[in-house]
C-alpha cells in the first residue's frame, strides 16, 4: 500500500504541516499527550498545595508525629520529591512512545530526519 506523499515534503524541505495537522492519526497523537499531560499538571497542582493548605488549615493534623520528631508534614514535604521523580519517570516512557509516533506520521507523510 503506497503511503500519502505531499507534493512539497521531501526529505530536505519541511513535512506539509496543514495535512499532517488534518491526519486521524496526528488528532489520535494529540489526544493522547492531552490524556496525560492535563490529568499529571492538575495531579501536580493540587498535591503541590495540599502542604501549605495543610499546614496552614489543618496544623493539628500536620504537627501530628510519625517517627520521632518527624511529623506528617515533613513526610508530606519529602514525597513531594517522589511525587515529582515518579510523574517524570511517566512522562519520559510516554513521550518516547509520543516521539515513535511523531517519526512514524511524518514518514507516513515523506518526511525522514537526517539525524
Amino acid at each position: 500500500m503506497e503511503r500519502p506523499v505531499s507534493s512539497t515534503s521531501t526529505s530536505t524541505s519541511s513535512p506539509d504541516w496543514n495535512a499532517i495537522a488534518r491526519d486521524p492519526d496526528f488528532k489520535a497523537l494529540v489526544c493522547r499527550k492531552i490524556k496525560l499531560v492535563v490529568p499529571a499538571t492538575v495531579f501536580f497542582i493540587v498535591y503541590y498545595f495540599a502542604l501549605p493548605i495543610g499546614v496552614g488549615w489543618f496544623p493539628d493534623f500536620m504537627k501530628q508525629k510519625v517517627w520521632g520528631d518527624v511529623n506528617i508534614a515533613y513526610l508530606f514535604a519529602l514525597s513531594q520529591f517522589f511525587m515529582a521523580w515518579v510523574l517524570a519517570f511517566i512522562y519520559v516512557v510516554a513521550a518516547a512512545g509520543w516521539d515513535r509516533s511523531e517519526r512514524s506520521l511524518l514518514a507516513k507523510f515523506g518526511f525522514t530526519s537526517e539525524h
